[in-house]
């Protein structure tokens, strides 16, 4: 396989580029629509501090990034903030080692004088990539007028396809509603009935809209009569993605596969909440519109990728390796000023395989395999029991940049808690496991549970982010698993934004154990429960447990003693980025 046929077929896959970028100071989240910063946009990162700085996560060498595909992410050279935004170009053979290269594409054209944001990559007969891109033309009405534009490599021959060409006959799609400023992110497209076929994400009032548009040459395009997908009172839906999914085996498949065994995934991150979610559900070919089973909430309380600190996201299909890869952004949760300090801002998570449940009623998630080779040093426990109260120090690896597996096991179900149905009344559905975690803490003794990992901890546990389940007896004898992600304690710093996050855990119980993987890399938490059925990211700014002061710890702070069956940790080589 030559480097121009990987790399050409790696730009299908595209990060979104947020809309609103946020500021968190202390407790309170306060978001601004493309405000600019003008007083941050400045090149001056000499003594930006590097103590948060991942190991093995993407980011940008300085300043502000918010969106990130194989090649390409949106990026301001000027700043830690947003604004400037031109598409950055970075290279990869593994997905996990970068290589910086010029600027691809730069707000020049009428079309795009304004901004370049967000959009997807294609390939086109003849392994010719092509990329579609959100416009602004006008920044009134705030945060601009948009369109959708196209480019294309300047040369096709150039492995590294260097220079892209932004044609004068765009923008390719213009809004034909009055909503111009709410008409973004297009998708990358598929191809059945003779057609091309994207959408485009958009809202009414607080209905959220996916409108569908049709070529046969990829240039001239028309929007179909209906949506492709709405749903009222979801509000905007930025980066639209929908994509097909197998029923059988893990293998990812083309964009524009059919077939019986086939479903099809529509995700929508939504402005409102910060929040990716999605349905799985059927392509009604006929009427060209896509209908979530009745399996999938179809809003705020439906399923997500990530229970977390995770928007923007997008996937793409490798053919090399028969996969569907998932990506997603984290912003920071740091201050602005602290954000001048370290230099930059945001990164890019670790790309995960994603396929359909055997249940067919959620997907998995899984880091990459080429994460792997970044493993180093191993420590491995096997049949340890952890009773109440107890917290096993694990040793021998660099908890600061870290890959944690583990699998715990308990012997009865008989001491798990009550699920308070009072719950379900006091809080909303889509804050629900959240809310559980807000109020039941690492801290907070329970039957079985919590019990997990202490990531990030200080010697004396002044701060740590616990990672941890809690298991739960229902009215009707059923068990309720929930994850949780706390960054409460994370930091003795009052000023981040330290939420609890919290998800369920679809999982059964019968064989009595649970398993848990957690990526730890100085200032992010990736983890991923029982195979990847729930997973929680979240960003973590610790004063004292920073590099080798950094600790890892098992804990149990439930009445039932909790086996470590099998844990292994390594520490995480650092690799190669910009």
């Amino acid at each position: 396989m030559g480097l121009f046929n990987r790399l050409a077929w790696s730009l299908q896959f595209f990060i979104c580029l947020l809309p609103l970028f946020n500021i968190f100071n202390g407790s309170e989240r306060v978001m601004a629509l493309h405000k600019v910063n003008v007083k941050y946009q400045t090149d001056d990162v000499a003594n930006a501090k590097q103590v948060y700085r991942t190991g093995y996560h993407f980011q940008p060498k300085k300043n502000w990034i918010n969106g990130f595909y194989h090649l390409f992410y949106q990026y301001n050279p000027k700043g830690v903030v947003w604004g400037n935004i031109i598409w950055a170009h970075s290279v990869s053979k593994d997905l996990i080692n970068w290589t910086p290269l010029e600027p691809a594409i730069e707000p020049t054209k009428p079309f795009d004088k304004y901004g370049c944001w967000s959009g997807s990559a294609t390939i086109l007969p003849g392994n010719k990539p092509v990329i579609t891109y959100t416009g602004i033309v006008n920044l009134k009405p705030a945060p601009g007028h948009q369109v959708q534009n196209y480019a294309v490599p300047a040369n096709y021959s150039d492995p590294y396809l260097r220079k892209w060409i932004k044609p004068d006959n765009n923008p390719i799609i213009k809004p034909i509603h009055q909503n111009v400023s709410s008409f973004r992110d297009p998708t990358t497209a598929w191809f059945n009935n003779g057609h091309w076929k994207l959408i485009v994400g958009s809202k009414n009032n607080r209905r959220g809209i996916a409108y569908l548009y049709r070529s046969r040459d990829f240039v001239k395009w028309t929007k179909a009569k209906h949506p492709f997908h709405t749903k009222k009172d979801v509000g905007m839906w930025e980066c639209p993605d929908f994509y097909p999914v197998s029923s059988q085996g893990t293998n990812g498949l083309d964009t524009s596969k059919l077939g019986e065994n086939v479903k099809h995934v529509f995700k929508a991150s939504l402005d409102i909440t910060r929040f990716d979610y999605y349905t799985i559900g059927k392509y009604d070919l006929v009427k060209d519109r896509y209908v979530p089973d009745n399996t999938s909430v179809d809003g705020w309380a439906g399923l997500r990728y990530d229970y977390g600190n995770f928007y923007a996201s997008k996937t793409f299909f490798d053919p090399i390796k028969k996969r569907r890869i998932l990506w997603g952004w984290a912003n920071e949760s740091s201050t602005t000023s602290e954000d001048i300090a370290k230099g930059w801002s945001g990164i890019q998570l670790i790309p995960r395989k994603i396929w359909l449940d055997p249940s067919r009623n959620q997907l998995l998630q899984w880091p990459v395999v080429e994460l792997e080779e970044l493993r180093g040093q191993k420590i491995e426990l096997k049949n340890v029991n952890v009773k109440k109260g107890d917290t096993i120090d694990i040793k021998g690896i660099t908890a600061v940049q870290a890959d944690v597996d583990v699998t715990f096991t308990f012997s009865s179900l008989d001491k798990a808690e009550v699920f308070d149905p009072k719950w379900t009344k006091v809080f909303p559905p889509e804050d629900l496991a959240k809310s559980i975690c807000d109020i039941k803490g690492a801290t907070v003794q329970g039957g079985i549970g919590p019990f997990g990992l202490l990531t990030l901890a200080s010697s004396k546990l002044e701060e740590y982010t616990p990672v941890f389940f809690r298991i739960f007896k229902t009215s009707d004898n059923k068990h309720k698993v929930l994850l949780c992600s706390d960054a409460t304690p994370s930091s003795l710093n009052q000023n981040e934004y330290k939420p609890s996050f919290g998800g369920f855990v679809d999982v059964d119980l019968t064989e009595k154990k649970l398993s848990l993987r957690s990526l730890i890399d100085h200032s992010v938490v990736e983890s991923f429960a029982e195979g990847g059925k729930t997973i929680i990211s979240s960003r973590v700014y610790p004063t004292l447990a920073t590099d080798e002061n950094a600790h890892l710890h098992v804990f149990n702070n439930g009445l039932e003693i909790i086996t470590i069956q099998r844990l292994n940790a390594w520490s995480m080589k650092t690799a190669q980025i910009n």
